[in-house]
């Protein structure tokens, strides 16, 4: 074989050991039901938190203990636990994507990423006060400047005096 051949069935395998390496990335998400199927392995669920039921998070007491309650969009509940600190504004949260395991009926979380709904959903009142912003702004270029008369009505030198 020629030094070329060899280089490049080295480069070969380097970029599938890097493709294999990426897929461990490429996860989806699954629902509560499928992850007790999976006990044990990593997953993904997007839930939204169950208001209903109280969340456990003392931080004087234990600051990286929280336990709630979550549902997915067909049905399914359990419980979770993150050892870890409560993320900021995780009560004001629509969608939550939890990323761990199941044990048992539990679902022990390793990390938490917040949907906002402020972030992708757009406020009516704030939507119409942009509008006309807009609109003022743009009447605002469209006007005539002060120095600029209308051509219907005569400039300060042209207008008749009477006497």
């Amino acid at each position: 074989m020629k030094k070329v051949h060899i280089i490049i069935l080295g480069a070969v395998a380097v970029v599938i050991a890097g493709l294999l390496t990426m897929m461990k990335d490429l996860t989806t998400y699954d629902t509560i039901a499928s992850a007790r199927g999976k006990e044990g392995k990593y997953v993904h669920l997007i839930a939204k938190l169950d208001k209903s039921r109280p969340v456990e998070y003392d931080p004087i007491k234990d600051p990286n203990y929280l336990s709630f309650y979550a549902l997915d969009s067909l049905g399914g509940e359990t419980r979770v636990v993150y050892r870890n600190a409560k993320p900021t504004e995780f009560e004001h949260s629509e969608r939550i994507v939890l990323k761990g395991k199941m044990k048992g009926d539990v679902f022990e979380c390793q990390e938490i990423l917040l949907k906002c709904p402020s972030k992708y959903k757009d406020d009516p009142t704030q939507q119409m006060k942009k509008l006309e912003g807009r609109e003022s702004a743009a009447s605002a270029v469209t006007s005539p400047l002060p120095s600029e008369a209308p051509a219907d009505k005569p400039s300060g030198a042209e207008q008749k005096t009477t006497d």
